[in-house]
């Protein structure tokens, strides 16, 4: 088992940087997150929850120029291989909550 217990919101920002891309503005990453979630994402929550992720070693960010100009620097997010373990423990452990599940929810739709 993973040192950390993955929080959902956690592994949803962590899945948001992968899905964003090598070289993810946290900008970008929060985007992505909106729109997969279907809803609004505080920059507050995502920013603690950026900070949390970091300080577990699960998660770099370095700050630079933003790309395509502009005065404000801008934060540029990548996964540690610890945040792609963690990402797969937690995986395998809901997949193996939701094995055998299928006919019981079936079950429940009618």
């Amino acid at each position: 088992m993973g040192r950390f217990q993955l929080g959902e919101f956690e592994q949803r920002v962590l899945l948001a940087v992968l899905r964003a891309g090598e070289d993810a503005a946290a900008a970008d990453v929060r985007r992505e997150l909106e729109r997969v979630l279907d809803r609004s994402v505080s920059r507050g929550a995502f920013y603690i929850t950026l900070e949390r992720l970091e300080a577990k070693g699960l998660l770099t960010w370095e700050t630079r120029k933003r790309r395509g100009g502009g005065d404000a620097p801008e934060r540029y997010l990548g996964v540690t291989r610890e945040g792609l373990e963690e990402l797969r423990e937690a995986r395998r452990a809901m997949l193996d909550l939701w094995r055998g599940l299928e006919p019981l929810l079936e079950r429940g739709r009618q």
